[in-house]
């Protein structure tokens, strides 16, 4: 075995006096690995020796330091063989994305077709079916919070005059209303012709349809 372990950053170590064991995850989905717990014999060994310690005492009364220097021995080397193993383990179902250099998991988050991590080269269906949704929500939001009087506003009403001002006090007016918000002045003054029925446009004398006299309203 090479004397270099190789590591990656993307690991938690939750190794004991007990054991060894690691935990391995995508640096992009956060999803990962957790490899099998395994006893360690020096801590086996410590444990012994502490428990000789407290019960003989006398010559073993040193028994804790003892257990410190087999700990920062031979639970390291076996602690160093341990993590190497592991990475040798969990390291096929990991790739390290040649752009980013992030480590991910192959399963969720690689891209095969583009030789890519997923961040750097999304799978286009998912983006496409997200920017739908996405547009989606962003209509109904916007259909939403669209006022009662603007979705009334068809090419008829358009089409008819829409004053920005009153006639009488001059005051702007905040959309297509029919009475003035500032003096109560009636801004239109729409009717039928009393004749043939047609509509009348504002301050109209003369029926555009039939040609009748209009009578000024009392």
């Amino acid at each position: 075995m090479s004397d270099k372990i190789e590591f990656v950053n993307n690991y938690k170590d939750l190794c004991t006096q007990k054991g060894f064991q690691f935990e391995f995850y995508c640096d992009r989905c956060q999803s990962g690995f957790r490899t099998r717990f395994k006893s360690s014999a020096t801590g086996a060994l410590t444990d012994l020796i502490g428990a000789a310690g407290s019960i003989l005492g006398g010559i073993f009364g040193q028994a804790a330091d003892v257990s410190e220097r087999v700990h920062s021995a031979s639970w390291e080397k076996a602690h160093d063989n341990a993590f190497a193993a592991a990475v040798e383990e969990i390291k096929p179902e990991f790739i390290q994305c040649p752009r980013c250099t992030k480590w991910v998991c192959r399963k969720n988050c690689w891209n095969m077709k583009k030789g890519l991590c997923k961040e750097c080269a999304p799978d286009l269906g998912v983006e496409m079916a997200a920017a739908q949704s996405s547009r989606s929500v962003e209509e109904i939001w916007a259909h939403a919070k669209m006022a009662e009087e603007d979705k009334k506003l068809s090419e008829k009403d358009w089409r008819e005059g829409i004053r920005a001002t009153c006639p009488e006090c001059n005051e702007p007016l905040p959309g297509n209303v029919k009475f003035c918000p500032s003096c109560g002045a009636k801004v239109k003054d729409i009717g039928f012709c009393s004749t043939c029925g047609a509509k009348l446009a504002a301050g109209a004398k003369f029926c555009p349809d039939c040609g009748s006299k209009i009578s000024p309203e009392k």
